[in-house]
């Protein structure tokens, strides 16, 4: 059954595979690119020391905008709205971790503006709008309506260094249950 309510996840949503497309990030070094956040600065990644989220997903809804055709039917597509917002939920328990979260997308800062506002999300998102990011670290993507959009990944990163790697994602709104059990314990 398809919803037009970003807020919750559809039944029967098909359920990625992990297709190994990740199996080679752990230990790598985020390069250094500078990303527009929806605050308007530009972040290096490279440059935060301590620890970082970094979730990637394809594409947030825009309640006034049709979602691509097919949507509901790409495997780990859907979700993006209740991902954030529960990352905005336990945001303050991310903070008594001393983790920082961003999340990242290909779409723009503009764009992710009014997904900032309309969520109240307490963080920033970055736009990864020229795959500079998603290229420079092989991050797997998918096409859809002429976009190329993130595969929903987390990662968590110490000082530069990824530690550890959430993939395939899926549901997207639990995630944060996966990343605060691993920041808990490490």
């Amino acid at each position: 059954m398809t919803t037009n309510n970003y807020n919750e996840l559809p039944t029967n949503l098909p359920v990625p595979l992990d297709d190994g497309a990740c199996n080679d990030l752990k230990g790598k070094k985020i390069p250094s690119v500078e990303l527009t956040s929806t605050t308007g600065h530009i972040v290096d990644l490279s440059e935060i020391r301590g620890k970082l989220v970094l979730y990637f997903y394809p594409m947030t809804g825009n309640p006034r905008e049709s979602l691509p055709n097919g949507w509901d039917q790409i495997p780990g597509a859907r979700g993006c709205t209740p991902q954030a917002c529960s990352f905005r939920d336990h945001y303050k328990e991310l903070q008594e971790l001393n983790t920082q979260v961003f999340g990242v997308s290909t779409q723009s800062s503009e764009y992710q503006k009014e997904a900032v506002e309309r969520l109240h999300l307490p963080f920033e998102l970055l736009s990864d709008s020229k795959l500079t990011l998603s290229n420079s670290l092989n991050l797997p993507l998918f096409e859809v309506d002429s976009m190329s959009l993130n595969k929903r990944v987390t990662i968590i990163i110490q000082d530069g260094t990824i530690e550890k790697v959430f993939y395939p994602v899926f549901p997207p709104d639990k995630n944060i249950d996966e990343v605060i059990e691993y920041l808990s314990s490490n």
